[in-house]
């Protein structure tokens, strides 16, 4: 019998899961508020299942075929017969709260709810039902069907059976998982670039460098595969302002504390390549 996801959240994050997901061969349920999110969500998928099956690394077929297992709706109960449902709206913990609290009603008592949250820790979302114990972080990386990694995240009721059937489905779609053993707010990736972020905005803020030299030091200093500035502008500076201040709120390290640069920035509305531009012109 083919196995059920729900997801969550019809944006990148949420459609790149349903996409690597149904091409493993998982029936998918993406539902999203609107039609015109799902509308977009399933365009996006289609383009990415074209461009592999254009570079060869994808038969014409299996993308017919995985698309096939993608239903799309507007209606939250259709995530009531999944075996796992991975939440992926905004980094809001009030909307997140919301979402977790109608699940616990709708799903099975052995579904596993996993939350793609980058920062927010897992057990303030798992508060919200009855079941902290099925609750987990599932933390993918954006464009999901190019990066390999997804961070697992314990919340404080997570159990063992619960770890290790987020990390089978995780491993199913092709991903290789690490485990956070202690909630704490941004994990162990959203902590890493979230503090060399800040750092890079600083320094660029206050004229030390140009953003193509602070991202050139990293890649070549460091071996980044991409600088930090470039990293902000493709994962959206808004969102990783909304990391740095969940994590600066939670831990109160002067670390993560956003500079006023990338407010204004947000502010501006120059949040990176999805508005054409932020730390650099796209």
């Amino acid at each position: 019998m083919a196995r059920k996801l729900a997801v969550i959240g019809a944006g990148l994050m949420g459609s790149g899961i349903a996409q690597v997901s149904a091409q493993a061969g998982w029936d998918v349920t993406l539902r999203d508020v609107t039609d015109g999110a799902l509308a977009r969500g399933r365009s996006g998928i289609e383009a990415s299942y074209e461009k592999f099956v254009a570079k060869g690394k994808l038969d014409a077929a299996a993308a017919e075929q995985a698309l096939a297992r993608i239903t799309t709706t507007t209606d939250l109960d259709a995530a009531a017969d999944a075996d796992i449902v991975v939440e992926a709206v905004f980094e809001k913990i009030e909307i997140k709260r919301e979402i977790f609290q109608e699940l616990d009603k709708l799903v099975r008592e052995d579904t596993v709810l996993a939350s793609n949250t980058s920062a927010i820790p897992i057990t303030k979302i798992a508060a919200a039902t009855s079941r902290p114990e099925r609750v987990v972080g599932a933390h993918f990386f954006s464009p999901v069907p190019m990066m390999q990694l997804c961070e697992l995240v314990r919340g404080y009721k997570t159990t063992d059976e619960t770890l290790t059937t987020a990390r089978e489905f995780a491993e199913s779609v092709g991903k290789t998982c690490i485990v956070v053993n202690r909630d704490v707010a941004g994990f162990v990736t959203t902590r890493l670039i979230s503090a060399l972020v800040v750092e890079a905005a600083k320094l660029y803020e206050s004229g030390v460098a140009t953003a193509e030299d602070i991202d050139t030091a990293c890649k070549l200093g460091f071996g980044h595969a991409m600088g930090p500035l470039a990293t902000a502008d493709l994962t959206g500076v808004d969102i990783l302002l909304h990391a740095t201040e969940n994590i600066y709120t939670e831990s109160q390290d002067e670390k993560f504390a956003p500079p006023e640069l990338m407010r204004r920035m947000v502010d501006a509305g120059d949040i990176g390549r999805k508005s054409g531009q932020g730390f650099y012109e796209h």
